[in-house]
């Protein structure tokens, strides 16, 4: 037979039901259980096949079968309850609309750029961490009617999916993914009309169109530049996630930032807050430069403006990890651009310029530091570390002083806690806790009944064991495994063996093998038969990362070795669908950096929302979540300069934990088998976490340490001549500020008694400045923190002087014992700044 083309006839909705096609493209029901159960029932294999995707269901379901459920009075009090609770979630009234003060700002809007964004495993524009934080970012701006507006990139084949191969050797496998089988449809103008805009980038002009996603609320843009017209290799330019060089990925982040700012003008948004989170869109900080000084402004007043309602979230807890280019990439790139900006290419270059330890390069993560006022890690830890590593760019200012706060990292509980435990919840603390970050009243769930918590774990462990067998067989069906190997996988994950889980992105410090470190300790720990346990492992490593595909055939090698078969499994292409199963599913969560290269680590939260413990090296989110009862922390909370001797100490802590603490508590059942000392744990796990660890109660932060603020600052500094006078303060400091000198003495004697007062004197010389717009410091700590850390600072008064000479003193109290060190400082100071150290104008008394 010739087959002579193919054609698809659509399966009609019948009016019963007619609503399932809105429903489908608006990402709701993807927190919602009982949604994804109307397309679930509909046609199981074309869900399975389709990774879960709504659209694709309506696509292949056979018209008799949607007949057959608009008659089926079952399938539509269902349907009549989802539809019913989905109208009242987009009508009712809002934390936003009711409790958030915008002040005066008239039409709040806020702009959130990322380059990644993880909703559901059927929408494959992720490929960690990073995506699926955005993608609860979105959920939660929803949940609480925040006017957010999210940009990203349409990746057509998005990330890869993970083949390994027998050997353990890791495939990359891409797949593409048409827009019509993604709940998007295209971005259209106020009138109607297509948005296409224009971004220019080596050389030439690539137009970019964009697809509407709905996430409940809230609008996301994903921007496309596979549009007829476009070079080839520009068409191609977001086929893939993190896919080609250098040269790609400029290029995308020129869509990103360049584009995105073009695309929302386009589209009528006209946002009062921006934020970058992470340094992939950077550029869109210099896009809206270049706008202002085509209305003409100065560079400097448009910088200005633009900084002041810019938030940047910085991720990589490495220098080296952030993306940086070559100058000679950056300038081939923009060519032409930096004239728009009016800057000389040298002058451009200097706005990203810093060295990430291999000398000067173009670097996003600098360029958006240099053009926010708000800055955060995604942890307390990790704002330290943030602080450390870039207070290079704050020239003599205190570690402690660097201006980068931190927003703890939260999860949508919506999308990652399982129904039953939030019935559960629901059944001990009443309706309403999930809308609500209050940690009052919590403490009730700690006295849960343990049997009908455990019943619960032991119910969400079977379900998962079942889905992580359904993946295992078909990873071993590709692998053309024998019968026997098949018909075993039927039984493997034990659903009576203590179950640990470890599953993330295979980077290097990540150390995904460090409790095979001494495979004898571990044996003896898997192998006891009174107290079986098996380890569960997921993570895929990036295409061109040798050494973290290498972890991974190592593990699966050990999967095969005799003393470990049955009891270390990995489970490949790990998603969002693995990591429900995973953080529902197992008994332990485990997570092993080297601290502190974690950034937080939110897999931990997930699995704590349903009851899973943590036993986790205290790194990420951990130090401020662990409580002594609700998981276990490995390693004390050490850093190490030497890998090696880290590595080793940490392994020896984990295995200590497990044989001593948590095999142990497993298995000390009651006379009912119930393990009440474990389910304690996991009580004060979801007690602790939930309540602290939301994404609602971070994006509250985001929008009123943050958004509205920053709303609000840009107006202000927008009226009348704020920010040309600001700018114009900026220039007299660059031209003035180093002829200032500061000399100071110590008028006490050295040695002193607690509580007794040290005077400290102070000449500085300032031509030009006036005492009012100086601010002279004592600034003291511990020796050992050598004025970086744990700082006191004790202002210092005019004594005397004029004409840009002045004497100043201060007579104080230390706060602090022991051995100290002191300094003292002028800084310049100017109150439309909103961090003093903004000023970038400090000299220390030599």
């Amino acid at each position: 037979m010739k087959v002579l083309g193919h054609l698809t006839v659509q399966p009609r909705l019948p009016e019963r039901i007619g609503r399932l096609d809105e429903l489908a493209y608006d990402l709701y029901w993807t927190w919602k259980p009982e949604a994804r159960r109307l397309f679930r029932e509909l046609h199981r294999d074309a869900w399975e096949r389709s990774n879960h995707d709504p659209v694709v269901v309506l696509r292949e379901v056979d018209q008799e079968r949607l007949d057959a459920v608009a008659r089926d009075p079952d399938y539509l009090a269902v349907y009549d309850d989802v539809i019913a609770r989905w109208d009242a979630y987009r009508a009712r009234d809002t934390w936003f609309a009711t409790a958030a003060d915008a002040g005066d700002v008239a039409e709040p809007r806020f702009a959130y750029f990322c380059a990644e964004y993880g909703w559901h495993e059927s929408i494959a524009l992720y490929s960690g961490g990073l995506g699926v934080l955005a993608g609860d970012h979105t959920k939660a701006a929803s949940d609480l009617g925040v006017p957010l507006t999210a940009v990203g990139l349409y990746y057509p084949e998005g990330y890869f999916h993970q083949r390994v191969a027998d050997d353990g050797s890791q495939e990359a496998v891409y797949v593409r993914v048409p827009p019509e089988d993604t709940p998007f449809t295209p971005a259209l103008t106020p009138d109607g009309a297509r948005a296409v805009v224009t971004v220019r980038a080596f050389g030439r002009d690539v137009r970019v169109q964009a697809w509407r996603c709905r996430v409940g609320l809230v609008d996301a843009y994903l921007l496309d530049t596979d549009v007829a017209g476009n070079h080839e290799e520009d068409r191609r330019l977001l086929a893939r996630l993190y896919g080609g060089d250098q040269r790609t990925r400029i290029g995308q982040e020129v869509v990103l930032g360049v584009g995105g700012v073009r695309l929302l003008r386009a589209i009528g948004v006209r946002p009062t807050s921006w934020h970058m989170n992470e340094g992939h869109s950077a550029f869109m900080a210099l896009e809206r430069c270049r706008e202002l000084v085509a209305q003409g402004r100065s560079f400097a007043e448009a910088r200005e403006l633009v900084a002041a309602n810019t938030v940047f979230t910085v991720h990589t807890p490495v220098a080296a990890g952030n993306d940086a280019f070559p100058f000679d990439l950056a300038r081939a790139c923009f060519d032409g651009y930096w004239e728009e900006l009016g800057l000389s290419a040298k002058e451009f270059e200097d706005l990203a310029r810093a060295d990430h330890g291999w000398g000067d390069t173009f670097s996003m993560t600098a360029l958006a530091l240099r053009f926010s006022t708000d800055r955060n890690g995604v942890a307390e830890l990790h704002g330290e570390t943030s602080r450390r590593i870039w207070a290079g760019l704050w020239p003599g200012v205190p570690v402690d002083e660097v201006p980068i706060t931190h927003v703890t990292n939260g999860v949508h509980v919506r999308t990652w806690m399982a129904p039953a435990v939030r019935d559960l919840v629901t059944a001990v603390l009443g309706e309403g806790w999930i809308d609500g970050a209050d940690e009052a009243g919590w403490e009730a769930f700690e006295s849960v009944d343990p049997a009908r918590l455990w019943d619960v774990r032991r119910s969400l462990k079977r379900q998962s064991l079942r889905f992580l067998r359904r993946r295992l067989a078909r990873q071993l069906r590709r692998q053309e495994a024998s019968a026997a190997d098949l018909k075993g996988s039927e039984t493997l994950f034990d659903p009576d063996a203590l179950t640990i889980g470890f599953a993330r992105r295979f980077a290097a410090y990540k150390r995904a093998t460090l409790i095979f470190r001494d495979l004898d300790r571990l044996h003896r720990i898997l192998a006891d038969p009174g107290k079986p346990v098996q380890l569960v492992f997921a993570g895929k490593a990036h295409p061109a990362d040798q050494q973290g595909q290498g972890l991974i055939a190592s593990i699966h090698r050990l999967s095969k070795d005799e003393r470990f078969a049955g009891r270390v499994l990995f489970v490949e292409d790990y998603d969002m669908a693995v990591g429900r199963a995973l953080t529902r599913g197992v008994d332990v969560w485990l997570n092993n950096p080297r601290r502190p290269l974690e950034a937080s680590g939110t897999s931990g939260q997930k699995a704590a929302m349903n009851g899973v413990l943590n036993l986790s090296v205290l790194d990420g989110w951990w130090p401020e979540g662990f409580a002594g009862d609700n998981g276990w922390a490995i390693g004390g909370g050490r850093e190490y300069h030497d890998d090696e001797r880290g590595d080793a100490a940490d392994a020896d802590s984990l295995y200590a934990l497990l044989e001593r603490e948590v095999v142990p508590l497993y298995y000390d059942r009651d006379a009912s088998g119930i393990p009440l000392g474990w389910l304690k744990r996991s009580a004060a796990a979801i007690a602790s976490v939930t309540p602290r660890f939301n994404a609602g109660r971070m994006v509250k932060e985001y929008v009123t340490r943050f958004y509205l603020p920053g709303s609000v600052r840009e107006r202000r500094l927008r009226a009348g001549d704020a920010a040309r006078r600001l700018a114009e303060w900026r220039g007299r400091v660059a031209r003035s500020w180093p002829e200032v000198t500061v000399s100071a003495r110590l008028e006490s004697p050295a040695v002193t008694d607690a509580g007794e007062r040290v005077v400290v004197g102070a000449e500085v010389t300032a031509p030009g400045w006036e005492p009012e717009e100086l601010a002279v410091e004592v600034v003291y700590s511990h020796a050992d923190d050598a004025l970086q850390r744990r700082l006191r600072v004790a202002p210092m008064t005019l004594a005397s002087g004029a004409d840009g000479r002045y004497s100043y003193r201060a007579e104080f109290a230390p706060e602090l014992s022991g051995r100290l060190a002191y300094g003292v400082r002028v800084r310049a100071v100017n109150d439309l700044l909103t961090h003093p150290q903004d000023a970038h104008a400090v000299t220390w008394a030599g």
